[in-house]
């Protein structure tokens, strides 16, 4: 019997909400190659950094404590570490573009 993936709320809002706006970011730079939104980019993915190493900590921390059978933190920190290589390869992306 397959089961469905659970993720806490704030973690799915958190990883959603990242990968979105970094992704329509990098959509509208590579369309439009507008300096301001090289700037901007540049400041999203750092307030993002810290953002989400705060998010990740919170949900580490929840399911280390979560003494339940249900590990939806747990599940919540490997969709926000999928970030990691999302960046990464919109870096790569972005310097190609430039």
């Amino acid at each position: 019997m397959m089961r469905t993936i659970q993720f806490s709320p704030l973690g799915r809002r958190t990883f959603l909400t990242s990968f979105l706006l970094g992704t329509f970011l990098l959509i509208t730079f590579w369309m439009t190659k507008e300096d301001w939104l090289l700037i901007s980019g540049f400041y999203y993915v750092m307030i993002t950094a810290v953002v989400n190493m705060l998010i990740l900590l919170y949900e580490l921390i929840e399911y280390l404590n979560d003494v339940s059978g249900k590990k939806q933190s747990g599940n919540s920190v490997l969709l926000l570490l999928v970030n990691i290589p999302v960046s990464i390869g919109y870096f790569y992306i972005f310097m190609n573009i430039v």
